[in-house]
């Protein structure tokens, strides 16, 4: 059985374009660091988008969810825990908790699904697609599960 994997977390100091007239965090922006922590992540799991577009196998976001529980202001740094949340092979459910560094509170919890997909854009099984994509995710599953 492969060894639990842990990395550090994705951090992002906010920038002042992030923010709205009283220097919170427009909430559109979470949705763009989802994307950065999901591309992180990828990465640092052996996968990134490069790779795997190289490869032909395309994942699209299918819906993306964000519950806000606390501001995020101008010149504050997040840490985003990033974590397979479900998979099957065929979807992929992406957690994120948005933290705020100093305070260690949480500001936003969120979600975005995927699929894979091949260059012509039908449908793609992981599995027997690309095996160590498949058990890369598995993986990353499992390691979830035990936190």
């Amino acid at each position: 059985m492969n060894q639990k994997k842990e990395w550090e977390p994705y951090e992002h100091k906010v920038q002042y374009y992030e923010t709205d007239q009283m220097g919170i965090v427009h909430h559109s922006n979470y949705i763009r660091w989802f994307e950065e922590a999901r591309t992180d992540y990828m990465e640092k799991m052996g996968m990134g988008y490069d790779q795997m577009e190289a490869r032909g196998i395309l994942s699209p976001v299918l819906s993306v969810e964000a519950d806000y529980h606390q501001m995020v202001r101008f010149g504050e740094t997040v840490t985003i825990e990033t974590f397979i949340k479900e998979y099957n092979g065929i979807r992929l459910t992406v957690g994120y908790e948005v933290i705020d560094q100093k305070n260690q509170r949480l500001c936003c919890r969120g979600t975005t699904k995927h699929c894979f997909l091949d260059r012509e854009g039908k449908f793609l099984s992981l599995k027997q697609a690309c095996i160590e994509y498949h058990q890369m995710f598995v993986q990353g599953l499992e390691d979830h599960k035990d936190k």
